[in-house]
C-alpha cells in the first residue's frame, strides 16, 4: 500500500453520515407506493411474497453487509458496498479498511443512501502492483472481506468471463456457476445485464444477486451494467431519458420514476470508473459509460439502451408488437430513418476519443448490453418464429454500422448479453465479413425467455465453418437486413429442462503476446474436472485480433521501420476523405500498414497517442514490394 490515500467520495456521498435516516413509506411518489417496497418505508414489517421470492430483507445485525465490488483503472479504486436495509437507529456510515500486516487500516469512511443502503468510495494513488485485502465494516461487528488484486499487466493472458439474464424465478444460490468461475479464475467479470428480473423490488433482487455471486465478485474487477429488466422494463429505448407512458417501453424513455432509475443505477455501476462525460440527462438520470484498462487490455464499457430511438413515434408498427417485424415483404430500408440514434453523439465522440489514447492497453474490447445484430429466429417458443426485433443493436441499421465502424478502427470484440442466446457472429458493414466478431452470451439461468438460430431453409451459409458440428453457420442477414457470419451458437434442446435450455457462461482469453482472443461457452452445469471438452459445440473458438478488421487490402503504404520504441500504436488516415481507416497497437519495431484504396494517405504514430510523428501525402501502392520503407523516430 502507498505511503498516502488520496480519497475522494462520489458526489452523491459528499454528506456526512447522520445518526438517523427515517425511511420514508412512498420515496418514489404516490404514483409509485409499492416500489421498492421490501427496502423502504417499515420495511421489517414486510414479508417476500410469490411463487418465487427473493430472500428476506431480516438478517442478523452482524451479517448487514451484504457484499461489495470493485473496479480498478489507472490506479483509481472505485469500490461500492451494498447493505441490508437498516433499522431506524442504526449507523448510516460504512468504514473502508485495508490489512497491513496482521492489522485493519480504517483508509475513508462513506455515508449510506436511501432509498438503495448503498455506499461507495474513490480511492485515488491505489498501489496496484500488488494485492491488498480488504473489508467493509458496519457497526460494530458487520463486515464484508475481499481481495483488491494487482494489475496483471505483466502476464500474458487476460480473461474475462461474460454473463448475463439472470432469471429471478430460479432462486437460491448459484453453486455449479460460482464453482465453475473460480476454477476458471477469470482477471475480470462482465454481467451485461438483467442482473434481476424483480422490475419494481431492484434493492432486493439486487441484493439476491449480490448473494448469488458475492464469493467470486469479492477477489476480482467487476463490471456490472443495467438492462431492461433492472429498471423494471421487458425492453427499453431509453431516448436520451425521457418519461414513457408504455411500461412496455416501446414509446420510449423510463416508465419508472427518475429517483428509481437513478437508485438502480447508482446501486449498479458507482463501483465503474468515473463516466467519460458525466454531465446527467435533462431528466436527471446519470450516465456511466467510461473505460476500463487492466491488464493490459481497454474496455469501453457502453449504454446502449439510454439513447436509443424506440420504434413507436418512429416507424409504423409492422407485427403483433411495435418492436417486433413479421411482415416478410417489408423494405428494412424503410426503418433506417435519419435522425434516429443508438448509441447517441455523446458516447460516439468518447468511442473517438478512446480509439486514439493507448494508455497501457495492448487490446481494445467493447462491452455493452446487447448484440450490433439480430442473431436469433425463434422468440420464446420453439416455433414462433420472429423476422426482425427492434430491440437489437441490428436497428437502426445505419447506426450500428457507425458503431461499428468504431469497434473496426481499434479491431475490437465486442462483449455482451440480453439475446439468451449465445452466438459468435463476425459483422458485415459494407459487405459480408468486413466488421469485427460480437460475442453474446447465454444467459445465466434461461428460464425467461427461449431463443433459437434456425434458419427458415435449414441450409448453411456461404463461408461455412469448417468441420463445425453445428449445421447452419457461415453468411447471412439477419431480419433487418445486417449482414452476418455465424461462426457458433448454442440452441436450447429443451426449453423445461434446466440441463438442457442452454444456461451457461462466456468466457474470453486474450492473448497479448500472439494477438489473439480464445471464446469459450460453457453450460451452466458444464464438469470442468474431467478431460473432454465440455463446452457447448461449436466452441472453443480462436481469432486473431487482427480479423476484427474484415477489410480486404487493394493497397499499401510504405514499410514502417520504427527507432527509439517498440510496440507503437499506429494510426491511418485517408487524405481524400478525412476518414481514420485504424489505429492500432503493432507489435514489434516494424509494420507494414494496408489501405483499401489507391490514394494519398496520412500515417501518425506514438508510443500511446498516435499524434507524435507524422507522415502526410504518402501514396499507396497496389505491390507491397514497391511501397518502399520509411523510418519514424519517436522521440
Amino acid at each position: 500500500m502507498t505511503a498516502a490515500i488520496a480519497v475522494q467520495p462520489l458526489q452523491a456521498e459528499s454528506r456526512q453520515p447522520t445518526d438517523t435516516i427515517v425511511p420514508l413509506e412512498k420515496p418514489f411518489g404516490d404514483d409509485f407506493p409499492n416500489l421498492d417496497s421490501l427496502a423502504t418505508g417499515s420495511w421489517w414489517d414486510k414479508q417476500p411474497k410469490g411463487q418465487n421470492p427473493p430472500p428476506t430483507m431480516k438478517v442478523p445485525r452482524d451479517q448487514t453487509v451484504a457484499f461489495a465490488l470493485y473496479t480498478l483503472d489507472a490506479k483509481l479504486l472505485s469500490l461500492s458496498v451494498q447493505l441490508y436495509p437498516l433499522m431506524p437507529d442504526e449507523p448510516r456510515d460504512v468504514r473502508l479498511e485495508v490489512q497491513r500486516g496482521d492489522q485493519w487500516i480504517e483508509i475513508a469512511k462513506g455515508a449510506v443512501n436511501y432509498p438503495g443502503w448503498d455506499a461507495h468510495f474513490r480511492i485515488h494513488d491505489w498501489d496496484d502492483s500488488q494485492s491488498h485485502r480488504y473489508r467493509a465494516r458496519h457497526g460494530e461487528s458487520a463486515s464484508f472481506e475481499g481481495t483488491i488484486r494487482r494489475n496483471p499487466i505483466d502476464r500474458d493472458t487476460l480473461v474475462i468471463a461474460s454473463m448475463s439474464c439472470n432469471s429471478s424465478r430460479t432462486t437460491g444460490t448459484r453453486p455449479e456457476i460460482i464453482n465453475n468461475l473460480l476454477k476458471h479464475n477469470p482477471d475480470v467479470l462482465f454481467f451485461a445485464g438483467d442482473q434481476t428480473y424483480r422490475h419494481t423490488e431492484h434493492t432486493a433482487g439486487w441484493i439476491e444477486f449480490g448473494l448469488q455471486f458475492r464469493d467470486v465478485m469479492r477477489d476480482r474487477p467487476t463490471i456490472t451494467i443495467p438492462d431492461d429488466h433492472d429498471v423494471g422494463h421487458p425492453n427499453l429505448w431509453g431516448e436520451s431519458g425521457k418519461r414513457a407512458h408504455r411500461n412496455d417501453g416501446s414509446d420510449g424513455g423510463y416508465y419508472y420514476p427518475v429517483p428509481y432509475v437513478q437508485m438502480v443505477e447508482r446501486q449498479q455501476t458507482s463501483h465503474l470508473p468515473p463516466p467519460a462525460d458525466p454531465t446527467p440527462l435533462e431528466s436527471g438520470i446519470g450516465v456511466y459509460f467510461t473505460r476500463m484498462r487492466w491488464g493490459g487490455v481497454d474496455f469501453a464499457i457502453l449504454e446502449d439502451r439510454k439513447f436509443k430511438s424506440a420504434p413507436i413515434g418512429n416507424i409504423p408498427q409492422m407485427g403483433p408488437r411495435p418492436d417486433h417485424i413479421n411482415d416478410p415483404h417489408y423494405d428494412p430500408n424503410s426503418i433506417d430513418l435519419p435522425g434516429l440514434n443508438l448509441l447517441g453523439e455523446r458516447q460516439h465522440r468518447f468511442l473517438q476519443s478512446w480509439t486514439e489514447d493507448w494508455k497501457d492497453s495492448q487490446i481494445k474490447c467493447v462491452l455493452s448490453q446487447t448484440a450490433f445484430c439480430g442473431a436469433v429466429h425463434m422468440h420464446g417458443k420453439r416455433d414462433d418464429r420472429l423476422l426482425a426485433d427492434l430491440d437489437c443493436n441490428g436497428w437502426p441499421q445505419s447506426q450500428r454500422k457507425r458503431a461499428l465502424r468504431e469497434l473496426r478502427r481499434v479491431r475490437a470484440i465486442h462483449l455482451c448479453g440480453d439475446q439468451h442466446l449465445a452466438v459468435v457472429v463476425k459483422h458485415g458493414i459494407d459487405e459480408p465479413g468486413d466488421g469485427p466478431y460480437g460475442f453474446t452470451s447465454p444467459a445465466l439461468v434461461n428460464t425467461i425467455y427461449g431463443r433459437w438460430w434456425h434458419p427458415l431453409n435449414e441450409e448453411p451459409g456461404p463461408n461455412a465453418v469448417p468441420d463445425s458440428p453445428l449445421p447452419w453457420t457461415g453468411d447471412y442477414r439477419d431480419g433487418l437486413g445486417n449482414p452476418i457470419r455465424m461462426l457458433a451458437y448454442a440452441n436450447p434442446q429443451a426449453i423445461g429442462d434446466e440441463r438442457q435450455r442452454a444456461d451457461g457462461y462466456a468466457i474470453a482469453r486474450f492473448h497479448k503476446p500472439s494477438g489473439t482472443v480464445t471464446l469459450e461457452c460453457w453450460p451452466r452445469f458444464a464438469s470442468l474436472d474431467a478431460s473432454a471438452n465440455k463446452q457447448f459445440p461449436g466452441w472453443p473458438i480462436e481469432i486473431a485480433i487482427d480479423e476484427n478488421d474484415g477489410r480486404k487490402p487493394i493497397a499499401w503504404l510504405p514499410k514502417l521501420q520504427f527507432e527509439n520504441v517498440k510496440n507503437p500504436v499506429v494510426q491511418v488516415i485517408d487524405e481524400a476523405s478525412g476518414e481514420v481507416l485504424y489505429t492500432v497497437r503493432v507489435r514489434g519495431d516494424s509494420y507494414h500498414p494496408r489501405v483499401y484504396s489507391i490514394g494519398s494517405f496520412t500515417i501518425r504514430v506514438g508510443r500511446d497517442d498516435p499524434r507524435i510523428a507524422t507522415l502526410s501525402g504518402i501514396a499507396s501502392s497496389p505491390d507491397p514490394q514497391d511501397a518502399g520503407i520509411r523510418n519514424v523516430v519517436i522521440r
